[in-house]
């Protein structure tokens, strides 16, 4: 694999895999351009050393054809923003022989964005055929889509096979979306504190199960921590739960203490009496939220127990909301985090947040400066920290 900042991309046409599933509003204008901005820098080294770049990447599910709301012509406008006095090239097409040519065409200095590769189900069902096909667009194939490693489709992991070893390697994100896992894992000062927030047990058993061997402290926040506070004897009302992971969760916490790992979940929490913005609120006990009533978001005591141990962190992971962030009566104990990170990080913390919801959150607080590192992949990220090998990384290796 290449070395991609030692690489000079002059006279070479990449084809690079991007990640540009980005949020659309009713009128397709972007309104989360974080993705964009975190392939900007791979992007201009390889049109700066005098190179071409062909884009591709996949935007939302679309159900086995073309559909205008998914179409990636959509985001060039936010693209030009981030490439002024760039000649910015699209093809309605990935495969067509439009595509071919416009790639085939394309000068030093030049973007060509391909539609969206969804709009083929072989994309996602890793053919071979169409990712030899995707290869035909560039000499040098760069991978910068973490958001999209943990998943074996045909832009993303078959299409390595078509380059050898000297013609293939990671671009500037993907490569640091790596190292900072990594570090996290492997190289963390202590004491580490991993926040665990998000709706269901069930989406982050593996992951905390993982952690329980590196992590000093566990916060859970979010859905997920009602399931816990039921196995422990908790009246949680109508709050979120999950019957089956009760077990698990007893489990999780047995395993957290013979490891000497503190878990530390909600004393209080703001409850609701249905769920929605607008709904009548109140401070309650964790253990004693009344019938009818569910947690949206922790309380106060909570969120400065929280907040203390954050402080006191020299590493810090966090994945998944401690709330509702959504609705703004109940975004308090996100917000409070974020917070709290930032004021860690400044005092000389390394902070990772993992992608998803949190990077959401981070980004909403208008925090996202003052962490370390914003993953841009949510379900890349929890998978490479749960350990799993991630099929767009292992391409690349092979």
């Amino acid at each position: 694999m290449i070395s991609f900042q030692d690489t000079n991309f002059k006279d070479k046409k990449v084809v690079m895999r991007v990640d540009f599933n980005v949020p659309l509003d009713g009128e397709f204008q972007v309104t989360d351009d974080t993705r964009i901005a975190g392939a900007e820098a791979t992007i201009k080294k390889i049109l700066h050393d005098g190179g071409s770049v062909v884009l591709m990447s996949h935007l939302g599910r679309p159900k086995g054809g073309p559909e205008e709301k998914y179409s990636l012509k959509h985001i060039i406008p936010t693209l030009s923003k981030y490439f002024e006095g760039v000649t910015i090239h699209f093809a309605d097409d990935c495969i067509s022989e439009d595509a071919f040519s416009k790639s085939a065409g394309l000068k030093p200095g030049e973007l060509l964005l391909l539609e969206n590769l969804r709009f083929y189900p072989e994309e996602e069902k890793g053919n071979a055929e169409f990712a030899e096909k995707l290869s035909k667009h560039g000499d040098i194939y760069i991978n910068d889509a973490f958001g999209t490693a943990h998943r074996e489709h045909a832009s993303t992991a078959t299409i390595a096979r078509y380059f050898d070893t000297n013609h293939k390697g990671f671009g500037y994100l993907m490569a640091e979306e790596v190292e900072n896992a990594t570090k996290l894992l492997h190289g963390s000062e202590k004491p580490v504190t991993a926040i665990i927030g998000g709706a269901k047990v069930s989406d982050k058993i593996q992951l905390l199960e993982r952690l329980i061997d590196s992590m000093d402290n566990i916060l859970i926040g979010g859905g997920m921590a009602y399931t816990f506070l039921s196995a422990l004897g908790g009246k949680i009302g109508t709050s979120l739960f999950e019957p089956d992971y009760v077990e698990l969760a007893l489990k999780i916490m047995d395993k957290a203490k013979a490891s000497n790992t503190a878990i530390y979940l909600p004393t209080d929490n703001i409850a609701a009496d249905r769920f929605a913005p607008d709904a009548d609120s109140k401070e309650v006990d964790s253990y004693h939220i009344p019938d009818g009533w569910m947690g949206l978001d922790i309380g106060p005591k909570t969120i400065a127990e929280f907040s203390g141990i954050i402080k006191t962190s020299k590493t810090i992971l966090w994945n998944g909301p401690m709330g509702v962030f959504e609705f703004e009566k109940f975004a308090t104990g996100t917000f409070s985090v974020a917070k709290a990170l930032a004021e860690a990080t400044d005092g000389g913390a390394f902070s990772l947040i993992g992608g998803g919801d949190s990077a959401s959150a981070i980004n909403k607080s208008g925090l996202e400066d003052r962490v370390s590192f914003v993953s841009t992949g949510g379900g890349a990220m929890l998978e490479f920290l749960e350990g799993k090998e991630l099929p767009g990384i292992k391409a690349m290796e092979d």
